[in-house]
């Protein structure tokens, strides 16, 4: 079977996953054009070769429009840490992580429709697109995992979890996104090494929250993580939902051979490589 085995050695998120199937393969236009499928507006998509610790990597972004001024004033690699993905740990992300930012998620009860976006408002986007019937049932179900988690950390129902407006979009990027690279490139299973995770703590809307932040802890159950001294949150709750959900985590195949080894780009330059390690190649059924 077509395999992708994910090192995650500096963690991973959104941006970071979808820039490292861009370099092994995916034509950055065939991408565009599906992800305008959905018919979100107000972003732009980032896509460029970059060089993190001596490795040379894709690094992937979503700028928000009300973000492109910050952008153009910071453009060396901050990016206002954006991209939840990035998982720069300063995590000014606003899609992927919910409870580590507090920018993804609201659980206040105002949920004025033209701020947040629900479960059942991304369900009608993505199920209103003319993405093939699996990508749209694998992102469903990576943003299902993703609002459960955010529920039972913050103590509501499901359907009280809602995205803010620019979050969502971010989101919704990130994880359809993932989901139609790997049907792109054909691949059939999805395996990972142990998570790093980082350490430390992150500031987010609800104070000083531990790494991994309570989502990400979450979706973690049952998959194997670690940690060393370098600070941070290395896995987004992006990150964390997309290898729950996508992939055997915590092995490599052992009959596993690979043909192809791409690199996607995180944000913030780290002591070693900041970066999403793929190899693609064939194994037995996992």
């Amino acid at each position: 079977m077509k395999t992708l085995h994910l090192d995650c050695f500096s963690g991973i998120s959104g941006n970071m996953f979808v820039g490292m199937l861009i370099q092994a393969g995916v034509p950055f236009e065939a991408f565009q054009k599906a992800m305008a499928s959905l018919q979100l507006t107000g972003y732009e998509l980032l896509c460029r070769s970059e060089n993190k610790g001596g490795v040379q990597a894709v690094y992937y972004n979503v700028l928000l429009d009300s973000e492109k001024e910050g952008h153009d004033a910071h453009h060396d690699h901050d990016h206002h840490d954006h991209d939840h993905h990035d998982h720069d740990h300063d995590h000014h992300d606003h899609h992927d992580h919910g409870a580590a930012s507090g920018h993804l998620v609201d659980m206040t009860g105002h949920h004025h429709h033209h701020q947040h976006r629900g479960l059942a408002d991304i369900t009608q986007i993505i199920e209103g697109s003319p993405l093939a019937d699996d990508i749209k049932t694998k992102s469903l179900a990576v943003f299902q995992a993703l609002a459960e988690a955010e529920a039972k950390v913050h103590g509501v129902p499901v359907e009280d979890i809602h995205f803010h407006e620019v979050g969502a979009i971010d989101c919704i990027l990130d994880i359809v996104g993932t989901v139609w690279c790997l049907n792109y490139l054909g691949i059939e299973q999805v395996s990972t090494s142990p998570l790093h995770a980082g350490s430390g703590f992150v500031r987010c809307a609800h104070g000083i929250m531990p790494v991994p932040a309570p989502a990400t802890a979450e979706l973690l159950a049952g998959i194997p993580w670690y940690s060393t001294d370098i600070k941070g949150e290395l896995v987004t709750p992006t990150g964390a939902a997309l290898v729950k959900v996508l992939a055997h985590a915590g092995k490599r195949p052992t009959d596993f051979i690979y043909h192809t080894v791409a690199y996607g780009a995180g944000t913030k330059n780290l002591a070693t490589p900041n970066v999403l390690r793929g190899f693609i190649g064939e194994a037995s059924a996992l």
